[in-house]
């Protein structure tokens, strides 16, 4: 079964106390590194250069099973982001990001992944928002995960519909409790998974750090702690957690047919998996997701 992934690649540019190193990122790039380390078949559809930091990005795909459409080689510089890293790991960002993608061609697998900076910068947030629509409509699984950059939303109330727009046609939602908090303010966490399954989702995730996460769906709630790790940063923790829950949506994709609903079982099971899976990323540098082998016994 494979998934296509539509979203920004780019060079994370780590400032660590003024020493400055590259590394590949993006969140739906990072979603999709996840997604091969962990041996799902997953294709790419992204916008890079053909310049050094393109090729870096396309190498780091290449060695980690991800598949990138020949399409994807559409921009004229590769995006990048300055990721400031903090003396508790926490990371924070500076975007010279352009995204005008080539449409996504079709079709696409049986599962169709988007979110971050894809959904809602233009021009190319319309090609994402049409090729979720056309993956919706071909019956594809459709997991979203809004991985909100504010600073990249000029009006931050045509942000946010961008992002209902789009969370309407998903099944499967991740979001931070960040994310929540932008997306819906004042609002407490279990009332926002409320909010959220009303607009269509099946299931949907909220990670909120070092407090481990929620996973929910219309009558299943199940509270999940973190995993404790000595921290090395944050960066790709998320992307991490949501590439776990996708491997395990397309391990058990049945659950999903049917408007099936997955049992509490099931869910703290992935809960855990995903949790197993960031703590991996969060105890070392940058977005340096695990494979599968070293996750043969996180449950």
């Amino acid at each position: 079964m494979t998934v296509t992934v539509f979203g920004e690649a780019l060079v994370d540019v780590v400032d660590r106390g003024g020493v400055r190193t590259a590394a590949p990122g993006g969140s739906p790039a990072n979603v999709a590194v996840g997604l091969g380390r962990l041996g799902v078949e997953v294709v790419l559809h992204t916008s890079i250069a053909d310049d050094p930091h393109g090729r870096l990005v396309a190498e780091h795909l290449r060695v980690s099973d991800v598949m990138v459409t020949g399409s994807s080689w559409s921009a004229r510089q590769t995006s990048s982001a300055v990721a400031a890293v903090d003396s508790d790991g926490t990371a924070s960002y500076e975007f010279d990001v352009s995204w005008d993608p080539a449409p996504a061609a079709s079709p696409v697998g049986a599962v169709f992944h988007t979110g971050s900076i894809a959904a809602v910068l233009e021009p190319g947030a319309h090609r994402v928002r049409d090729a979720v629509a056309a993956a919706k409509a071909a019956g594809a699984l459709v997991t979203f995960d809004p991985n909100v950059r504010p600073e990249l939303i000029a009006d931050a109330r045509a942000g946010r519909q961008r992002i209902l727009d789009l969370l309407q046609l998903a099944d499967v939602v991740k979001l931070s409790d960040e994310d929540a908090a932008w997306l819906f303010p004042h609002r407490e966490v279990d009332a926002i998974l409320e909010d959220v399954l009303i607009l269509g989702p099946r299931l949907v995730a909220v990670t909120r750090g070092g407090e481990g996460s929620v996973i929910a769906t219309g009558s299943e709630r199940v509270e999940c702690p973190s995993v404790r790790v000595a921290a090395v940063d944050t960066i790709g923790a998320g992307d991490t957690y949501m590439a776990a829950l996708i491997a395990a949506v397309v391990e058990d994709r049945e659950l999903f047919q049917n408007h099936a609903a997955p049992p509490a079982t099931w869910l703290r099971d992935v809960a855990e998996f995903a949790s197993a899976a960031a703590a991996v990323t969060v105890g070392r540098r940058g977005a340096d997701l695990p494979w599968a082998a070293e996750l043969v016994h996180a449950v």
